[in-house]
């Protein structure tokens, strides 16, 4: 009896040390220092988490010179577009580096074309949209717009030398053939134009020149901006301005240009707050830069 109490007695001992020993183990994995497997993925996807949300990502489609272009190397600013040999450049990256450098994110640009911007903002690809866009009510249903940041007038651009060479009127293109860019309020304004022969609305801006060029169209509406742009980038187009009471008939909102942002975005008031920081002069002087900066081939 004495010896089988003696062997019971022991492989109870024996079974406490090993329950005892098991627990170290398990609280060691948790002590300061020390990290289980499951901890190191955490800490993995922490570490991935930090570096995406270090970056802030704009859409813009770099062909809208001097607003945004494409060109082949970083001169006078140029920023990488992700996932291309490519880099972006014009008033929109230098506004985009401004707000960036306040957020304390690294920029990134996102070449998106134009009717993809508003769904890769909604759908988290993009942080921001900086791409010469105005706040109209219809895109404030989908998305929310900071501050102006650019506020231009429209013209018409035409072929130099040519039959509407000396327009004073948006009246004096009756009969002309019309167009703008798709999904824009420009082509929409085209209306107000008694008589004219009003076109497909084109995808791009360097579409619109390439037409215009070719003879396909008689001129296409745009921004005083683009319109210098188009006169340096070629000789054989002129910027038709029109006299108050002779333009198309727009709305502040129409000619103004924002910063676009998800619905709810916390970027609001810390762009708006970059934006502010951005004298009249100096934003004048990145737009005559952005001018002169663009790429000829534009």
């Amino acid at each position: 009896m004495k010896k089988g109490l003696s062997i019971l007695i022991a492989l109870l001992l024996s079974a406490a040390m090993l329950l005892s020993a098991c627990g170290k183990k398990t609280d060691e994995g948790n002590l300061p220092g020390k990290t289980n497997s499951a901890s190191q993925d955490d800490t993995f996807k922490t570490n991935d988490n930090s570096k995406e949300d270090n970056t802030f990502k704009v859409g813009l489609e770099a062909g809208y010179p001097p607003f945004n272009w494409t060109q082949l190397d970083d001169s006078n600013g140029g920023v990488k577009i992700q996932n291309a040999a490519e880099y972006a450049g014009g008033y929109d990256v230098e506004i985009a580096k401004i707000i960036a450098a306040e957020l304390g994110k690294e920029l990134v640009i996102v070449k998106t074309e134009w009717d993809g911007l508003i769904p890769a903002l909604t759908s988290g690809k993009i942080d921001a949209i900086i791409a010469g866009m105005s706040p109209t009510e219809e895109r404030k249903e989908a998305i929310d717009f900071t501050d102006i940041y650019y506020t231009s007038d429209l013209v018409m651009v035409v072929k130099k030398g040519g039959k509407y060479d000396n327009a004073s009127s948006i009246q004096d293109f009756a009969g002309a053939k019309i167009t703008a860019q798709l999904n824009t309020f420009h082509y929409t304004v085209i209306d107000q134009i008694e008589g004219v022969n009003k076109q497909a609305a084109m995808d791009n801006f360097p579409a619109m020149r390439v037409a215009l060029e070719s003879g396909i169209i008689d001129g296409y509406i745009s921004e005083r901006p683009e319109g210098i742009s188009a006169e340096a980038a070629n000789s054989n187009f002129k910027m038709v301005e029109f006299a108050p009471g002779q333009g198309f008939v727009t709305s502040p909102e129409d000619t103004a240009i924002a910063v676009g942002i998800r619905k709810g975005s916390d970027l609001m008031d810390k762009i708006n707050a970059a934006l502010a920081k951005v004298s009249e002069e100096q934003r004048k002087e990145l737009m005559d830069n952005a001018i002169k900066n663009q790429p000829a081939a534009e």
